[in-house]
């Protein structure tokens, strides 16, 4: 490495880095790959998408990072081939099928999203809503795109609402789900923060957890494991998730080929917010 630096930028409308668990273990991960060759990770959150590609050529001009990590890639993203034109290294954390030549670190969120789908539908459950990510994210996309196709496949009613990760957003959004005719038992949130807020939320509304609703995250973290009752999780394992983005990224720099890393399997984690459909009504009002 030159300078040792592996530039990271997250925008401001992703989930504020003190908030989201995710992005800490996922820097811890590549840390922990990076610091015995001499490396370390440059954290940079910008304003938006044309501040980021404006850090990019600025990092690329300056040589003030070996290469880059590329996360929450969306539809048509214009990052990846920007940083072929530059000619700056970078390794993408998600699917991409773009023309730029580059390495990435893929997760199966389909399967994950699937295995969700059949641990609900075991439990009785038929009426099964998502509180998603924004659905310009591949990942979105993707997580959307299977529980859509498990739900036919299953026989399962669907419902899906849109948020942005926040606590708030996640409040309003599984608020909207379960005030529908003939609601969901079951809803899954597409990160740890939106699912423990609207845990709360709901317990302290009167609506008992998981006796009128079961709830899982599709992110796992300590706020899962902290929640009242505990959060059911799609665990995946970040730090090593992170791992594997490092060694990518070293793979890169020393000339190896771009190619398809897989992450890390995905597990459910089964804890207190989930259990069987109820008889009844799911409003404890």
């Amino acid at each position: 490495m030159t300078r040792g630096m592996i530039g990271l930028v997250l925008t401001a409308g992703a989930p504020p880095v003190g908030v989201e668990p995710f992005f800490l273990e996922l820097v811890s991960g590549l840390e922990e790959v990076l610091a015995p060759a001499g490396g370390t990770v440059l954290l940079l959150v910008v304003r938006d998408l044309d501040a980021e590609l404006a850090t990019y050529a600025r990092w690329a001009g300056e040589g003030a990072v070996d290469a880059v990590v590329v996360v929450n890639l969306v539809h048509d993203d214009v990052r990846p081939g920007r940083l072929a034109q530059l000619g700056l290294p970078a390794v993408l954390a998600g699917r991409y099928a773009g023309p730029a030549a580059l390495s990435s670190v893929v997760s199966d969120n389909a399967g994950a999203i699937g295995a969700a789908m059949d641990l609900f539908r075991g439990l009785g459950h038929r009426r099964i809503g998502r509180v998603t990510g924004p659905a310009e994210l591949l990942h979105t996309a993707e997580r959307s795109a299977a529980m859509l196709a498990c739900g036919q496949r299953l026989g399962l009613d669907v419902r899906i609402a849109e948020a942005d990760y926040s606590a708030e957003a996640g409040v309003r959004a599984a608020r909207r789900l379960l005030a529908e005719p003939g609601p969901p038992t079951a809803l899954i949130f597409d990160n740890d923060v939106m699912a423990v807020a609207a845990e709360e939320d709901l317990v302290r509304s009167g609506v008992a957890v998981p006796a009128r609703v079961s709830l899982l995250a599709c992110d796992d973290s300590a706020l899962c494991e902290l929640a009242v009752p505990p959060m059911s999780a799609l665990s995946i394992d970040v730090h090593e998730h992170g791992v594997t983005l490092g060694r990518a990224v070293l793979d890169g720099l020393r000339g190896d080929r771009p190619r398809v890393y897989p992450g890390p399997p995905i597990r459910i984690r089964r804890r207190g917010s989930t259990g069987a459909a109820p008889a009844g009504p799911v409003h404890g009002r």
